[in-house]
């Protein structure tokens, strides 16, 4: 759904916001001493890391019971099954928020010192109570109800986290987003957003989700680029409803709901050499967003077309 979405990138710029505001509390060398992980458990730090997180997701729970469910019915727990609707955009939009949230949460324990083992597992653990928990709150709404679809999302996004962690011991393949404006918007904005922030969590018609792989680590080629990915996307068009029982050409003549795969570049941020931890840091947090490059899209009613720069 949406909402998790939303809260998932709240989250990353909560973050962000945090380390500019520490940044310009510290004199930099103690500020890059402080981002730097703790050798041994900091218990110090790790009550920090509790803390912070339980604050957080309190925080972003209260304020969406009063955003998306305060002014709905509620009813008792139910499921619906929503797996056909956006063709699959928003379950592939739960696996990257479930990806994403659990490395974030991971990395936090393993700079309390925490074992990289049970970070792994702790921050994964939070992720999707914390995910799960919002389903929980779906499933107890009469507009919505809990999704098996979404949950299943979910726990793919995690497992693709915590095996390439357990297996290789680094992110060789990483989930990310793009996203282009599109008219449909234009043609329902109270479902697809009115103003562009809005836009880019609601249209579903120029959202793009990639799986970006890191080349050298799968080659090991000397003097191959260390940051040089090849990524596959995947996006659709032609939605302004969540399924086709709407008659979409009373608003897009002769529209028609199609998928869209891409093949492209992409550069893996976490590879670029810096001795600033808060570049690194910051170069972490958003290597979430998929670098624009040239992409040839494939198109599900049988065209293509290139792209020489597509976002």
């Amino acid at each position: 759904m949406l909402k998790e979405q939303l809260d998932n990138l709240k989250i990353k710029y909560l973050f962000i916001l945090l380390l500019i505001t520490i940044q310009n509390s510290f004199g930099q060398n103690s500020f890059e001493q402080f981002l730097k992980p703790s050798d041994s458990l900091n218990q110090k730090r790790l009550k920090t890391v509790w803390i912070s997180q339980a604050a957080i997701s309190s925080a972003t729970l209260l304020a969406l019971n009063q955003a998306w469910y305060a002014d709905y019915p509620r009813s008792k727990f139910h499921f619906i099954n929503d797996n056909q609707e956006w063709l699959q955009v928003d379950k592939i939009g739960h696996f990257f928020s479930s990806y994403h949230l659990g490395k974030l949460t991971s990395e936090t324990y393993q700079w309390s010192g925490l074992d990289k083992k049970k970070s792994v597992f702790y921050g994964v653990a939070t992720s999707l109570v914390f995910m799960s928990t919002v389903e929980v709150f779906d499933g107890f709404s009469k507009k919505w109800g809990a999704s098996l679809g979404d949950i299943a999302a979910n726990f793919s996004g995690s497992a693709l986290y915590v095996s390439q962690a357990l297996i290789w011991n680094e992110q060789r393949i990483i989930p990310k987003f793009s996203f282009h404006a599109t008219s449909y918007a234009s043609r329902r904005p109270n479902v697809l957003g009115n103003s562009f922030p809005e836009q880019v969590l609601k249209d579903y018609n120029g959202q793009t989700y990639w799986l970006s792989f890191n080349i050298n680590s799968f080659i090991k080629k000397e003097g191959f680029p260390k940051w040089l990915n090849f990524a596959l996307g995947y996006g659709a068009e032609g939605m302004i409803t969540g399924n086709d029982a709407f008659v979409n050409t009373i608003f897009l003549p002769a529209n028609q709901r199609y998928r869209q795969f891409y093949l492209s570049f992409d550069v893996d941020l976490t590879k670029i050499k810096t001795k600033s931890r808060f570049l690194k840091t910051f170069l972490t947090v958003f290597n979430a967003v998929k670098i624009p490059a040239p992409t040839l899209e494939i198109k599900g009613i049988g065209s293509s077309k290139f792209h020489c720069l597509y976002f």
